[in-house]
């Protein structure tokens, strides 16, 4: 699977920005998907997961209320879309697929990755 991420940018805070990841290669319509983030001189943090049909997804506290992930598999993208976005919100995302069972906010389990994407949220 190949991914790609955009959509980020430079926003103000309070505003608004919508990530799209565009998939290709092995089924992704098989995959579940996550969100990745990291910020400068921090660890990647998991921010959102979605299983392969769209019905189940899972976000880590700090973006939960904010931050709505959604996928469309007929187009093969997921999409990220950020509310209410904070300063602390700058960094780069990266989406993420993986097929194997496991805990979905583990790095490990996702096994292709895109290239990220930077958001800087400006107080």
């Amino acid at each position: 699977v190949q991914l790609q991420a955009s959509g980020g940018g430079l926003v103000q805070a309070g505003g608004s920005l919508r990530l799209s990841c565009g998939a290709s290669g092995r089924t992704f319509s098989n995959s579940f998907m996550g969100w990745f983030r990291q910020a400068p001189g921090k660890q990647r943090e998991f921010v959102a997961s979605i299983n392969w049909s769209g019905s189940s997804t899972y976000y880590a506290d700090s973006v939960k209320g904010r931050f709505t992930t959604s996928r469309d598999n007929a187009k093969n993208t997921v999409d990220l879309q950020m509310n209410s976005l904070k300063p602390e919100d700058t960094a780069v995302y990266y989406c993420a697929a993986g097929f194997r069972s496991g805990p979905l906010r583990s790095e490990t389990l996702y096994d292709y990755w895109g290239q990220g994407t930077l958001v800087t949220v400006s107080s």
